[in-house]
């Protein structure tokens, strides 16, 4: 995803691209785990969210005089709908549209609070922030292709990217400095959350793949099955695995990894590789399997049996949940105090 997205936007769509992250780049996962510590989706309102009109005003929102304009709003949905990879169900649109206009609300908000108090951001720290973009695209050309889609030039990615990092440097003073989780606090969230510890059996995996998907023609998958086979032939001859996913694999989550997808349980890939995944032995390579991503050739590293993982080994990770969950709870006090000293005019 090219577009810098509002801070607070990105903390409350974060379960959603986690879970669609591993489709979107060719991994061939089902949905991402939900660690003890990694993901805890936010509760349904009680009570039935405002109805938002079909037809939109050309201003759907104020916020201290500063319109939020109809076509931010809809581009800021359709960036849901892109990490969710499917429109938003109508039964869910009063919820989702008034969720986002929220979170749109909070990071103009932040961003006139930084504008407010002066916060400046180095144009080297822009320099490498663009230069970290880019660097997510194979080629230059990918990268400004991408932009014109988004209908952005250089100059607007480096203005987002501004304004996203004084947000995030604001917040850094006002929250992160506040943010503290003692270890009786991860002792704590272990003993009163044990089911969250249990962990099925796990298989490490790399692959290489070699695209074709399924709404492809015929000659397209003969193409790719031909070249997947010779790839298979290298792998057998002898070539390194992990060499060979950084020359061809199509994955770009992985192939910069030598393929390596880390572990996964049951469940998160589709039937066709986690079937031979888990049929494996640890140093075996596959056949070529195929999924509706294209041709795969797995090789399996490690295998762990079904276990409840020690607090010891878990302590990061819920340290890092509860980090975020006060400096979640922190964020939104602070834009709370930022709406009441402000003027906020919602028209939908």
């Amino acid at each position: 995803m090219l577009r810098v997205f509002p801070l607070v936007l990105v903390l409350a769509l974060t379960a959603c691209s986690k879970d669609n992250a591993a489709s979107a780049s060719g991994t061939p996962g089902a949905q991402t785990a939900a660690g003890a510590a990694g993901a805890v989706q936010p509760a349904a309102a009680n009570t039935p969210a405002k109805p938002v009109p079909a037809q939109l005003p050309e201003v759907v929102a104020r916020v201290n005089g500063e319109a939020i304009p109809k076509t931010e709003f809809e581009k800021a949905i359709k960036n849901v709908e892109g990490r969710a990879g499917q429109p938003v169900p109508p039964n869910e649109r009063d919820r989702v549209y008034r969720g986002v206009l929220d979170q749109l609300i909070a990071y103009r908000l932040l961003m006139q609070e930084t504008q407010n108090r002066k916060i400046a951001v180095p144009e080297t720290d822009i320099d490498a922030r663009v230069a970290q973009i880019r660097q997510q695209f194979p080629s230059e050309d990918a990268f400004k292709q991408t932009l014109a889609q988004q209908n952005m030039t250089v100059e607007q990615l480096r203005e987002d990217a501004k304004r996203d990092m004084g947000v995030a440097k604001m917040l850094e003073s006002e929250v992160n400095a506040s943010v503290a989780v003692q270890p009786q606090d991860v002792n704590t969230f272990y003993q009163q959350n044990p089911d969250k510890f249990k962990q099925g059996e796990r298989v490490r995996a790399s692959h290489i793949l070699i695209r074709a998907p399924e709404d492809a023609d015929a000659k397209t998958k003969d193409d790719a099955r031909a070249k997947a086979t010779d790839v298979l032939k290298q792998v057998k001859g002898g070539k390194d695995f992990g060499e060979l996913a950084k020359h061809y694999s199509q994955d770009p989550g992985s192939a910069a990894n030598g393929g390596d997808l880390g572990f996964f349980m049951k469940g998160q890939m589709v039937g066709a590789f986690e079937e031979a995944a888990f049929s494996l032995k640890p140093g075996d390579v596959s056949e070529l399997i195929q999924t509706p991503f294209g041709f795969h050739i797995i090789k399996v590293g490690d295998k762990q049996a079904a276990r409840t993982i020690p607090v010891e080994e878990a302590k990061p990770q819920i340290e890092q949940f509860l980090q975020n969950q006060q400096r979640q709870q922190k964020t939104d006090a602070f834009i709370s105090t930022l709406k009441a000293k402000g003027k906020v005019e919602i028209l939908i």
